[in-house]
C-alpha cells in the first residue's frame, strides 16, 4: 500500500511539474508573443491614417462651387465639426466600451468566435471601432479568419500610437454611408442638405444607421427600415444614459426632410468649367511633384457665377430643338482668367468639351491674324485690292485655287481692308496672304498660340486648319488687352489640406510679353467694330448686323463660317467672349435656326453681363490718328460723299487727298470754280 501511495505521489508530482512547466512555457510564450508583437509594431511605426478626400472648388467670391473625388466622394471633417449627437450615437450603437478598451472586446469576441465555430465559417462580426477603422483603412471586407488577423494587428498598432479621439473620428470620416458617400460630411450633405456640425438628435441616429446596410437603412433605399433602425439607437442611447428618455421621444416624432434631390442639383454647376479646372490644377500640381489624386485640395477658381449663368442661358434659349451643339467661352483681357465655360448644350448627355477639345475650321475668324501680320507689313485700313473673281495659281503653275465668298457674290471694284474685314471678303484675305507671304502669317499664328497648319496653302487664309474655340478665344483676348501676351486660366490658387497655399496666380496684370504693338493691335480692333455698322455693306452686308439693334457697347468682332462651323469672338477692353455652333459628326449647317444661333448667343451674353455699365471705348495710342473717310475710295470724305466712316491709321498713312473736288458746301470749292471761267466778269 505505501508503494503504490507513494507511486501515485510521485505521478501526481510529475504531472504538476508538467502542468506547471506547460503553463510557464505557454505563459512565457504568450509573454514573448506580446513582446514581440510590441517590438514589431515598434519597428513598423505609425500607420498612415492617409485616405482619399474630396477636392472643393471655389469660385472667384470664394463660395463652393462643386468638389472633385478619385474614387469615393468624402469630405474629412475635425470630431469638433461634428454633431456630438453623432459621435455619441456612433459610441452607442458601435462599441459602447470604446473609451474603455485597448481596442478589443474580448467579450464579444469570444462570443462571435462560439457563433462562427459552430456554423462552420466566419459569420458573427465582433469588431470594435478601432477594427473597423483599420479595415476601411487598409483591407477589404471579405470574411476571412487571415483578414481579421490581419485587422487586429491594424487596430492594435492604431490603439498605440493613436488617441481614442483619433481613431474615432477616422472611422467616422471613412465609413461608407451609401450612394457614393463616404464619411459623416458628405453623408450629411447628401441626405440632409446640411454639413455635419448641425446635425439634430434625430437626424444623426438616422445616419448612425446606414452603415449597417446601406441598401436596406438608406433612408432613400427604405425610409420604413431606416427609421425602425433609427428608433433600436435612440433606445441604446436612452439606455446608456448617453440621452434622456425626453430627448430620445422627441428624436422619435421628429419628422426629417431629406435634401438629397438638392444635393444633385449642387453638382451640376459648371461642370465643363470644374473638368478643365481640375486638369489645369493637376498639371500645376504635377510641376510641383504633387498628386492631385491625394485629394483635399482646396481650388478656387476664375468663375465668375453671373457670367456663367448668363452663358449658360444664352445657349439653352437660342439652340434650336435638335441636335446642333454649341460651345461657349469669356476671359478677363487683363488676366486671361476665365470667367465662364460652357462645353455643350447636356453634360449629363455629352462631358465632350467642345470648347477645349473639339478641333475644328475657325473660317474667317482668323482673318484678323492675317490682318495683323498685313498691318506689319506694309498694310493699313485704307489699303485697296482688285477683290473680283480669282483663280489663284501655285505649285509653280500646276494648281489653281478659286476661293468664293459665303454668298457666292464678288465685288464689283476695289476694296480696302477696312470694309473687307467688315463684309468678310476672302478674295481680300487670299491675295493678302499671297502678297505678304506664308511666313509673316505662321510667325503671327504662333505669337498669338493659334494653329494654322504648318503646309504652305492659300487656303488657311480661310481658316481651314483646324484649331479650339479656346485657342481662338485667347488669341482675340491678346487683342483684347491691347496686344499684350495672355493666357487662359482657370486657377486663382490652390490650397492642402491643412491650409497652405501651395500655388498661387501672380500673373494678375503682367504684361511682360507684347504680341502686336499697341498701334497695330487699337487699328486692328477699330476695324473689327465695322462689322456692326451698315456703312461697309456692298454685295454682302457687314456680319454684324443682324445684332446691331441689340448692342448697347462698343465691340469688336470677326464672325466666321464654314460649312458644318458657325462661329463669333469678340470683346470689350475687358471682357473677351467666343462662341461656336455646329454638330458634333460634322453635318452640314442648312437652317437659318442653325446658322442664327452663335450670333443671338453672343449677343445675349455680352448685354447681359454689361448691362448696367458705362460703355469702355477701346484706348488709342498717340500715333494713331482717327480721320474721316470715303469708303468707296479711302480718300478724305467731304459731304459729297455718302459713305463715309470714321477710320484709325498710323499718322504717316493718313490720306491728304479729298474723295472729290467738287463739294456744293465748301466755299474753297466755289473758288476754284469761278476762276475756271472765263468772263472776267464774274470772277469777283
Amino acid at each position: 500500500m505505501k508503494r503504490k501511495s507513494y507511486q501515485r505521489k510521485q505521478k501526481r508530482a510529475k504531472r504538476t511539474r508538467k502542468t506547471l512547466t506547460l503553463f510557464i512555457a505557454f505563459t512565457s510564450a504568450i509573454v514573448v508573443a506580446f513582446i514581440a508583437l510590441r517590438v514589431y509594431v515598434q519597428v513598423a511605426g505609425a500607420p498612415p491614417l492617409t485616405v482619399p478626400k474630396a477636392s472643393i472648388f471655389l469660385d472667384e467670391n470664394e463660395n463652393q462651387i462643386g468638389d472633385h473625388f478619385t474614387n469615393e466622394r468624402r469630405y474629412w471633417v475635425s470630431l469638433d465639426e461634428m454633431s456630438p449627437y453623432l459621435k455619441t450615437a456612433v459610441v452607442s450603437v458601435e462599441d459602447k466600451d470604446f473609451y474603455k478598451h485597448s481596442g478589443f472586446d474580448f467579450s464579444r469576441i469570444a462570443g462571435a468566435v462560439l457563433i462562427d465555430l459552430k456554423a462552420g465559417s466566419k459569420v458573427q462580426g465582433a469588431s470594435t471601432i478601432t477594427q473597423q477603422y483599420a479595415r476601411n483603412l487598409y483591407l477589404s471586407h471579405e470574411k476571412s479568419w487571415t483578414r481579421k488577423l490581419n485587422e487586429a494587428l491594424y487596430a492594435y498598432r492604431l490603439e498605440v500610437f493613436y488617441d481614442k479621439d483619433e481613431i474615432l473620428e477616422g472611422y467616422l470620416n471613412t465609413v461608407y454611408y451609401g450612394h457614393g458617400m463616404y464619411g459623416v460630411e458628405a453623408a450629411s450633405r447628401f441626405y440632409f442638405g446640411k454639413s455635419a456640425s448641425d446635425l439634430t438628435l434625430a437626424e444623426a441616429a438616422m445616419l448612425t444607421g446606414v452603415p449597417k446596410g446601406p441598401s436596406i437603412y438608406s433612408p432613400i433605399a427604405n425610409l420604413e427600415k431606416a427609421t425602425n433602425r433609427q428608433h433600436v439607437i435612440l433606445k441604446l442611447m436612452a439606455d446608456q444614459g448617453a440621452i434622456t428618455q425626453d430627448e430620445k421621444t422627441r428624436a422619435e416624432s421628429e419628422q426629417l426632410v431629406l435634401k438629397n434631390d438638392s444635393w444633385v442639383a449642387t453638382k451640376s454647376v459648371a461642370p465643363y468649367f470644374l473638368d478643365v479646372a481640375w486638369q489645369e490644377a493637376s498639371d500645376i500640381l504635377k510641376s510641383k511633384n504633387l498628386d492631385i489624386s491625394e485629394g483635399g485640395w482646396t481650388i478656387q477658381t476664375t468663375l465668375d457665377p453671373g457670367h456663367q449663368k448668363a452663358a449658360e442661358e444664352a445657349v439653352a434659349k437660342n439652340l434650336p430643338a435638335n441636335d446642333l451643339q454649341a460651345s461657349f467661352v469669356s476671359m478677363e483681357s487683363k488676366t486671361g482668367a476665365v470667367t465662364a465655360l460652357v462645353g455643350g448644350r447636356d453634360y449629363a448627355a455629352s462631358s465632350f468639351n467642345r470648347v477645349t477639345q473639339a478641333k475644328r475650321q475657325p473660317g474667317s475668324t482668323i482673318k484678323p491674324i492675317l490682318y495683323a501680320a498685313a498691318l506689319e507689313n506694309g498694310y493699313n485700313p485704307l489699303t485697296f485690292l482688285d477683290v473680283g473673281e480669282t483663280t489663284f495659281t501655285y505649285d509653280n503653275g500646276r494648281g489653281t485655287y478659286s476661293p468664293k465668298n459665303v454668298n457666292g457674290e464678288f465685288a464689283t471694284h476695289d476694296m480696302s481692308m477696312a470694309q473687307a474685314i467688315a463684309i468678310s471678303d476672302n478674295i481680300y484675305a487670299v491675295k493678302t496672304l499671297e502678297e505678304i507671304g506664308f511666313k509673316p502669317f505662321h510667325d503671327m499664328a504662333k505669337r498669338f498660340n493659334v494653329n494654322i497648319g504648318a503646309k504652305d496653302n492659300l487656303s488657311i487664309a480661310l481658316g481651314t486648319a483646324e484649331t479650339t474655340l479656346y485657342e481662338m478665344t485667347n488669341a482675340y483676348n491678346i487683342l483684347a488687352s491691347q496686344g499684350q501676351k495672355t493666357l487662359p486660366t482657370t486657377i486663382v490658387s490652390i490650397k492642402n489640406a491643412h491650409g497652405d497655399v501651395i500655388y498661387e496666380n501672380k500673373e494678375v496684370n503682367a504684361k511682360s510679353e507684347t504680341v502686336l504693338s499697341k498701334e497695330n493691335t487699337y487699328i486692328l480692333t477699330e476695324m473689327m467694330t465695322g462689322i456692326f455698322d451698315p456703312v461697309f455693306s456692298d454685295y454682302s452686308p457687314a456680319t454684324g448686323i443682324s445684332i446691331r439693334s441689340r448692342m448697347t457697347h462698343t465691340y469688336a468682332a470677326k464672325s466666321g463660317s464654314t460649312n458644318s462651323d458657325q462661329w463669333l469672338i469678340g470683346f470689350t477692353p475687358s471682357l473677351t467672349a467666343g462662341v461656336w455652333n455646329g454638330y458634333d459628326q460634322g453635318k452640314n449647317l442648312t437652317t437659318k435656326e442653325d446658322t442664327a444661333a452663335t450670333k443671338k448667343i453672343w449677343i445675349d451674353f455680352m448685354e447681359n453681363v454689361n448691362k448696367g455699365t458705362k460703355n469702355e471705348d477701346f484706348v488709342k495710342p498717340k500715333n494713331v490718328k482717327g480721320v474721316v473717310v470715303d469708303i468707296e475710295t479711302g480718300k478724305l470724305a467731304t459731304d459729297a460723299c455718302p459713305k463715309q466712316r470714321l477710320v484709325y491709321l498710323d499718322a504717316k498713312d493718313v490720306p491728304t487727298e479729298k474723295c472729290t473736288n467738287f463739294d456744293i458746301l465748301d466755299t474753297n470749292t466755289w473758288g476754284e470754280f469761278w476762276n475756271m471761267l472765263p468772263f472776267s466778269i464774274f470772277k469777283n
